[in-house]
């Protein structure tokens, strides 16, 4: 009986979580976009519409050739926007995303943050999948509309608990350009502790509109004086001590970050991804409305 009420208590607080992140990203995706959803997509697809006479001006890429061939005369396809599109996220489930100095861990922070692309996709009558990675395809969730279907992301990505602790970008990318075909807006949302991940985010992103969400938390940055201290890698499960007191050792940790920060940021603008980065515990609604707007200007 005590199980069974335990069980229910749970329930009934991962119901109230699910609640509370519906009611926050719904308004959040009102307040970003404001009507302008559809402008921060760029890269939406283009379906064939039809044929007619080509015009002066009109791009010869566009021409029909074997229609051209038969008729004797140039004709061009004219196609017309995708009404609707499919938005996927890629999210990071590492170990290192249960990390957080400011109140909130990094998995909390994109929860809120997928949620809000996802409600703002359903309120479009788009699609929206997931595909949650660690250093495996931890699992897959097909894209689809309404909001029984949102309720469920809202719902895994708050209660998932991944099989493995590590990272591989490469993977997770590979599996979406293997299992998406039709090209799509895409988020990854991670902290992008990772290497040798260049060849599959260029693929990719050539294949679809690739937006990147790297999420970060200040302390990460620099090493506080606290003395000898205990660190724990969740991504590897080490333990090790560190004398916090020496300084070359606290430079050597914010020099090893700047230099993670400034490959990432080499790779996404190497193939032209846009970016945003949010930290834990900070408004990130003025970071992503930032970001939106460079997309839709």
């Amino acid at each position: 009986m005590l199980n069974t009420d335990k069980v229910e208590q749970q329930n009934n607080d991962i119901l109230k979580k699910v609640r509370k992140i519906e009611i926050k990203a719904r308004g959040l995706s009102r307040q970003l976009f404001s009507g302008e959803y559809h402008s921060a997509f760029k890269g939406r697809g283009m379906a064939f519409s039809e044929v007619r006479e080509y015009q002066y001006g009109d791009d010869v890429r566009n021409i029909d050739w074997n229609v051209t061939a038969r008729l004797n005369h140039p004709y061009v396809k004219v196609f017309e926007e995708e009404r609707e599109l499919t938005v996927m996220l890629l999210v990071d489930v590492s170990g290192s995303n249960r990390f957080g100095t400011h109140h909130q861990f990094k998995e909390e922070l994109v929860a809120e943050v997928a949620a809000t692309i996802a409600f703002s996709a359903i309120q479009n009558n788009d699609k929206v999948g997931v595909i949650l990675f660690s250093d495996k395809i931890e699992k897959f969730i097909p894209p689809k509309k309404g909001s029984s279907h949102i309720l469920r992301i809202i719902r895994e990505l708050i209660t998932f608990r991944p099989s493995s602790n590590g990272t591989d970008l490469s993977q997770a990318l590979r599996y979406f350009t293997n299992v998406i075909k039709k090209r799509c807006t895409a988020f990854l949302l991670s902290d992008f502790y990772d290497e040798n991940y260049l060849d599959s985010i260029k693929i990719a992103s050539h294949k679809h509109d690739l937006v990147a969400i790297r999420i970060a938390d200040e302390k990460e940055a620099r090493l506080p004086d606290l003395g000898l201290a205990k660190f724990y890698d969740p991504e590897t499960s080490e333990t090790i001590w560190i004398d916090t007191a020496d300084a070359s050792i606290r430079q050597a940790f914010a020099d090893r970050y700047a230099a993670h920060v400034r490959e990432v940021e080499e790779s996404l603008k190497k193939y032209g991804i846009d970016q945003a980065v949010l930290f834990t515990g900070e408004d990130y609604v003025k970071e992503l409305k930032k970001l939106f707007d460079r997309r839709g200007a």
